[in-house]
C-alpha cells in the first residue's frame, strides 16, 4: 500500500510540473486547470481575512493574477499549493491596507493586557462556527489571529508583514484570543435553538 501511495504522490507532483510548464507557455487550458484546482481552497483563505465573500473573491482574483505573473519564480522546491497560499495571504494583507473600510481597523497599538490562560475552554463548536466568530473580530485582530494561529507565522514575521513591532503583534493576538474565548464561552452556553437563530 505504501508503494502505491508513493506512486500517486509522484504522479501528482509530475502533473503539477507539467501543468506549471504549460501555464508558463501561456496555454489557456492549463491556466484554467490550475485555477480550478486551487481556487476553492484559496477562496477559503481569502475569506478568513475579509468580512464578505465579495471581498474574498476580489482578493482571490488579484491573487491569481499575481500567481500567473510570478509563476516563473516557482522553482518546484516545495508544494505548489503552499507557494500559492503565501501569495494569497500577502495579497489579502495588501487588500486590507488599501481598502478604507479595513484600513481604519488596521491601526495597531501596543497595549498592556492581563495574561490570558493557555487553557482552552471546553466547547462544542464546529469549524464554520469558529470561523464566523473569528470574522467578527476587528480587522486588525482578525488578521493577526489568522496569521499566527492558522498560518503559523511568528510574531516577528507578522511584525515585518504589517510594519509593527513583534510586541504589538503579541499584544494584539492576546486581545483577539481573549475576545474569542469570551465569545466562545458565551456562544457555547446558549441553547442550540438560539445558536442557530437567524442562520
Amino acid at each position: 500500500m505504501a508503494t502505491n501511495t508513493c506512486q500517486v504522490d509522484v504522479i501528482h507532483m509530475m502533473d503539477y510540473t507539467v501543468l506549471v510548464k504549460d501555464c508558463l507557455k501561456q496555454k489557456p487550458i492549463a491556466q484554467q486547470q490550475l485555477y480550478n484546482h486551487f481556487a476553492p481552497s484559496m477562496l477559503g483563505i481569502c475569506y478568513r481575512y475579509t468580512k464578505s465573500v465579495n471581498d474574498a473573491e476580489d482578493v482571490l482574483q488579484e491573487g491569481f493574477i499575481k500567481v500567473f505573473t510570478h509563476l516563473s519564480e516557482y522553482k518546484f522546491a516545495g508544494e505548489l499549493g503552499a507557494w500559492i497560499r503565501r501569495i494569497m495571504v500577502t495579497t489579502a494583507l495588501n487588500y486590507l491596507k488599501k481598502n478604507k473600510r479595513y484600513r481604519e481597523e488596521m491601526v495597531f497599538a501596543e497595549t498592556p493586557l492581563h495574561p490570558v490562560s493557555n487553557e482552552n475552554p471546553v466547547v462544542q463548536l464546529d469549524a464554520r462556527q469558529l470561523s464566523d466568530l473569528i470574522r467578527q473580530l476587528p480587522a486588525g485582530f482578525q488578521t493577526i489571529f489568522n496569521l499566527y494561529a492558522i498560518e503559523g507565522y511568528t510574531h516577528v514575521e507578522i511584525g515585518q508583514l504589517l510594519g509593527i513591532s513583534d510586541g504589538t503583534s503579541k499584544s494584539q493576538y492576546a486581545r483577539a484570543r481573549y475576545l474569542l474565548i469570551e465569545w466562545v464561552e458565551k456562544y457555547s452556553s446558549l441553547p442550540k435553538n438560539e445558536q442557530y437563530a437567524g442562520k
